[in-house]
């Protein structure tokens, strides 16, 4: 058993964490891996929504299963609750290997997946960034990008919430510390000159930037919230980690006629090479992220064996 605390700082990089991450899609496109559509059950007036995901990792040679539970009726940091946890099994062996806490794996594995996402959709020439957020993907959001896009130094953050703020600013210094941080007052502004614009805000942000407020041949990255459904209605381009994944949990983007707009590649393909993910460099591209659970597995498993090896956390004879 992994808890939160034997996780927090088991040392991982974010190029060793975009590394899995990548190696985890790259398995899926050649079809070595197996990611099904993810369950899920919802309180009718949408207090609460829970999630099971089921994955195998041909590659690693690990299963693993998911489970996720959040309870947010107001939509208030202080009241929200959330629990996800991750059990893995050694497919070599078929011995478990642990069940843990998935935070941290969370926490790590989404920025990873858009900084790919980026890698694979921005501009050429791109070096501007503005991040809208300052919850935990976007306290881990610039690290990672920046891990697969280094050429990226104009680096701008939108937030309200002071300690958020400072957050953001002290986890970049760690990890790239000769690259300057800018706080920005008008998110809509900041947005008109940035090649990219990472949307992490939770849900209670009033920041909804519309299509018309990004740059020319800009990449808009959705991970929480932060756009409004133009910037997916009037895209040039689609791109999402998963099309069925998005029709899932995007719903809240739909256009004026209800319906979600189509995605055009998905990232393991255009990973794998089979399709490109931008094709003009004065496309306007909307992207989705996603969560897939061979991603999880992938930091999982790196996370798991760096603390197993460290001697943390307890073994429990459960079968026994």
């Amino acid at each position: 058993m992994l808890s939160r605390s034997d996780l927090a700082d088991v040392p991982i990089t974010p190029v060793a964490v975009v590394r899995a991450v990548e190696e985890a899609y790259l398995a899926l496109a050649a079809q070595e891996s197996d990611n099904p559509r993810k369950l899920s059950v919802a309180h009718p007036d949408g207090w609460s929504v829970a999630y099971a995901m089921l994955g195998r990792d041909g590659r690693r040679r690990v299963v693993a299963m998911k489970t996720s539970y959040k309870f947010d009726p107001s939509h208030d940091r202080s009241t929200k609750r959330y629990y996800t946890t991750i059990t893995l099994y050694d497919d070599a062996t078929g011995m478990p290997i642990a069940m843990m806490d998935c935070a941290r794996v969370g926490a790590l594995r989404t920025p990873a997946v858009s900084s790919l996402l980026v890698r694979e959709t921005i501009r050429p020439g791109a070096r501007s960034v503005l991040l809208i957020g300052t919850g935990t993907q976007g306290r881990n959001a610039l690290p990672h990008l920046l891990a697969a896009n280094p050429q990226l130094d104009k680096l701008m953050l939108y937030g309200t919430h002071p300690e958020g703020l400072k957050a953001v600013h002290e986890y970049l210094a760690a990890h790239n510390p000769q690259l300057e941080l800018k706080d920005v007052a008008d998110p809509r502004e900041a947005a008109r000159t940035a090649d990219v614009v990472l949307a992490t805000a939770g849900p209670g942000t009033s920041v909804a930037l519309e299509s018309t407020d990004l740059a020319p041949g800009s990449t808009a990255v959705l991970v929480g919230y932060g756009l409004a459904p133009s910037t997916l209605v009037d895209a040039d381009r689609v791109i999402a980690t998963s099309a069925q994944q998005m029709s899932l949990t995007g719903t809240d983007m739909a256009g004026p006629d209800g319906r979600l707009r189509g995605v055009d590649a998905e990232l393991p393909q255009i990973l794998s090479r089979r399709v490109d993910g931008r094709t003009s460099d004065d496309q306007h591209i909307f992207v989705y992220n996603s969560g897939l659970v061979l991603t999880d597995i992938a930091v999982a498993h790196a996370l798991a064996e760096r603390a197993i090896a460290d001697g943390r956390g307890t073994e429990v004879a459960l079968w026994d």
